[in-house]
């Protein structure tokens, strides 16, 4: 057996790579580990976490307007963004500690270096001008926002990463695209202060989420005072000479802005990291190719997380290095799942769903049961504030198995994390109809809703 200088050697030090390399330390193997960036990754420095304090940020003014209708008197408040982002990397810099200690802690070497492949069992160190051997080699360096380099003045714009390191708030921004993301910054911005328009070429927002949260969640995001224009896009980009930016749209509007993000969807990171040199298949949009166990097309090299464009969430990714962990070191050969991921969008109010939405179910099933509840969550009713929930369950109506549930509303990804186990059990409506509600709470109605609001047959409402 050849002698390599490690078991493992992981390539990005994300939430993905970094569960990995610290697991398969545990387990007493030789591993290390090189991050060119920061520990953490995308989630951790540039996404998920600082999204969430920032969504916790954009939360106040509303926070205050409804304290009146509860009886307190609050002070006219101000907002300073230089605060925000102080104590935002004061968190992150907490984070990213603990997140390269977890390595170091179980024996794992850490590397602050980019490295790249040479060949299928060597790595180069590119800081440290050498290059160490490793039996097997796990690729997790994830994504980075598209940055639409067809757009004329794509350069004048930013991405979700310079958002949470602007030097001062924009008195106004224009982001484009429909996803979770720019649903997200919109809300944010907004919630700020900031003047915010939102350009997407689609004709709802949120593309793959059921549409009837779609459709209120751009009802509501447009009461609040947030501009949605859809079916249009980017024709160029401008700077004006008093220093603001003009979007020129398709149909022929401008958006002038201090800002313009572009929120465009993400693409791999797998440029220049050597991976054709070790015989590593990529697919079309730069994609590591891998097998259902996170094999690639060379048998010592795996990859996990957005770098391979499967699921692009975190807790896909640090899933799929428990399974390769199983896989590679325990002699466990395990599959990741990716059917029935909840997940969640930090819009204002959020989105939790797990399961089929009401159209992909039509797709695959010939029978449905359709359950909605439309209602104004009791928080809001001495507020004054006329913001609505909507909870919609899907159910076959041959086996009764729940197929999706679908919240709009405030805390709906708590709500989701917990409907992920249920629809992950195979719970049927029955199950659901048995269990007690907890009231006064607005998740009691996921389990009293008794009788379907419709029914679909082949694809058509009926009822």
């Amino acid at each position: 057996m050849a002698n390599y200088d490690y078991d493992l050697f992981v390539i990005g030090g994300g939430s993905g790579g970094v569960r990995a390399a610290r697991v398969t330390a545990g387990l007493g193997k030789k591993v290390g580990v090189a991050e060119e960036y920061r520990y953490g990754g995308t989630c951790v420095i540039r996404g998920c976490v600082p999204k969430k304090l920032f969504v916790y940020a954009s939360q106040f003014p509303e926070h205050f307007e409804d304290a009146a209708g509860y009886g307190w008197s609050v002070p006219k408040s101000t907002f300073d963004w230089p605060t925000l982002i102080a104590n935002k990397d004061r968190e992150i810099a907490r984070l990213e500690e603990l997140y390269r200690r977890g390595v170091a802690g179980n024996g794992g070497d850490t590397f602050s270096t980019r490295a790249t492949l040479v060949d299928a069992h060597t790595i180069r160190l590119e800081g440290e001008n050498r290059t160490v051997t490793a039996d097997q080699i796990l690729v997790a360096t994830g994504g980075r926002p598209n940055p639409h380099a067809a757009l004329p003045g794509h350069e004048l714009c930013i991405f979700s990463d310079e958002a949470f390191d602007l030097p001062e708030l924009p008195k106004s921004i224009v982001i484009a695209g429909g996803g979770y993301i720019a649903v997200e910054f919109a809300n944010i911005f907004h919630g700020l202060g900031v003047e915010t328009h939102l350009v997407y070429r689609g004709k709802e927002i949120l593309s793959r989420f059921d549409m009837d949260l779609r459709r209120l969640l751009h009802e509501t995001m447009e009461k609040k005072g947030i501009h949605i224009h859809c079916e249009t896009h980017f024709e160029r980009i401008e700077r004006r000479e008093d220093g603001r930016l003009a979007a020129h749209l398709m149909d022929g509007g401008v958006l002038v802005a201090d800002q313009v993000m572009l929120a465009l969807g993400r693409i791999p990171n797998t440029e220049n990291l050597g991976l054709e040199a070790a015989g590593v298949e990529l697919g079309k949009l730069g994609e590591i190719i891998v097998d259902a166990y996170s094999r690639t097309s060379v048998k010592n090299i795996w990859a996990v997380g957005d770098v391979t464009n499967r699921v692009q969430l975190t807790p896909v990714a640090i899933h799929e290095a428990m399974c390769f962990v199983d896989t590679a070191f325990r002699g466990k050969k395990t599959v990741p799942d990716h059917d029935c991921v909840a997940t969640a969008v930090f819009s204002q109010p959020e989105i939790g769903t797990v399961g089929l939405s009401e159209d992909e179910a039509a797709h695959r099933f010939a029978d449905l049961e359709i359950y909605r509840a439309h209602f104004r969550p009791m928080r809001n009713t001495l507020a004054g504030r006329d913001e609505r929930t909507l909870m919609k369950i899907v159910v076959d109506a041959e086996t009764r198995l729940v197929l999706g549930v679908h919240v709009l509303g405030p805390d709906a990804g708590e709500m989701a994390q917990l409907l992920g186990i249920a629809l992950k059990a195979g719970l049927t409506k029955e199950d659901f109809d048995r269990t007690m509600a907890v009231h006064p709470t607005a998740a009691e109605e996921l389990v009293t809703m008794y009788s379907p609001s419709f029914r679909l047959k082949d694809g058509n409402r009926v009822g």
